[in-house]
């Protein structure tokens, strides 16, 4: 009975540090200015993983995105997915896309934890831009 018990609590916390890799909020920095820019939060729901914006940190919370294609032309971008669709591949998350507001262009992504941090690439092709994203305490 004691090992099933520590079988099954062995079980549970492996499962739980697989989704805590990714799973909560992140602080974003500015590329240009090296400022915080913004919180995001990253949920696993149904088996893939999204990005929404919580806060901006230098906007008000009320800023909607004018360059944002389609459907999110106009919305609010706190409450926004900019991330959307990425698949967990071993310790890499990939497969989907993120949007950044600022340009309203959408790039392929992929994510991973490096460090404590979270490394978050967009490309298009072979051009990439990696940024570093750090948790939120």
């Amino acid at each position: 009975m004691k090992t099933l018990f520590l079988a099954i609590t062995t079980l549970l916390l492996s499962t739980q540090l697989a989704f805590a890799d990714v799973v909560g909020r992140w602080k974003t920095i500015d590329d240009e200015t090296g400022q915080a820019k913004s919180i995001v939060e990253v949920y696993e729901k149904g088996g893939k993983y999204y990005g929404r914006v919580v806060d901006l940190l230098m906007k008000p919370d009320d800023t909607v995105c004018e360059a944002c294609p389609g459907a999110k032309k106009g919305q609010k971008i706190v409450g926004m997915d900019i991330i959307t669709g990425m698949v967990k591949k071993g310790d890499i998350y990939e497969g989907g896309q993120i949007l950044d507001p600022v340009k309203g262009k959408v790039y392929d992504c992929r994510m991973w934890e490096e460090g404590g941090n979270l490394m978050v690439r967009g490309y298009l092709g072979f051009f990439y831009r990696t940024q570093t994203w750090y948790p939120v305490k």
